[in-house]
């Protein structure tokens, strides 16, 4: 099985959640596309081989396209919606997430990046999307920090879904 994903801490995600859950990946191929952008010419150098995904919401006009099919989830593909960063922060809350900055050191960091102009009137979970997504590794590395930190009875549903689509 091929299991496409946007990106890196896409992949990293799943791989951490899988092994919370005690969910084998044996036999899964994880590739991210780099992009949505990617999807049909990926899905035509692997025609043929069994795939499933993920898929940010906004994308999936794209998916429908690369898949030819307007059901995505029969499909095997799953929509994280806007996009995985967002669901997990939904599913730990604002609180939870602040928690997780802090043990990783980059909570005054936040702080200071709350205080930007920019950044004053602007819900709190859009402010944790930005600042995990600012800083150079800090997606990859926040995508296993927060999905450690998730209660494994709130696993955001494409994430849920696609791991009973494709691991024992």
């Amino acid at each position: 099985m091929l299991v496409l994903v946007e990106g890196a801490s896409d992949e990293r995600a799943l791989r951490v959640l899988a092994a919370r859950l005690g969910r084998s990946l044996d036999g899964v191929e994880i590739a991210p596309l780099g992009g949505a952008g990617n999807a049909v010419a990926f899905l035509e150098r692997n025609r043929g081989r069994p795939v499933a995904g993920l898929y940010d919401a906004g994308e999936a006009r794209q998916f429908r396209r690369a898949l030819g099919t307007e059901d995505l989830e029969a499909a095997g593909f799953f929509a994280c919606d806007p996009d995985l960063e967002h669901e997990l922060i939904r599913a730990l809350g604002p609180a939870s997430v602040e928690e997780v900055l802090a043990e990783h050191g980059d909570l005054p960091r936040f702080r200071k990046f709350q205080g930007q102009p920019a950044q004053r009137a602007v819900p709190i979970e859009r402010q944790l999307w930005r600042f995990i997504g600012t800083a150079s590794g800090r997606k990859l590395a926040y995508a296993e920090y927060l999905v450690e930190a998730l209660d494994l009875e709130r696993v955001p549903r494409p994430l849920e879904r696609l791991l009973a689509h494709v691991a024992g």
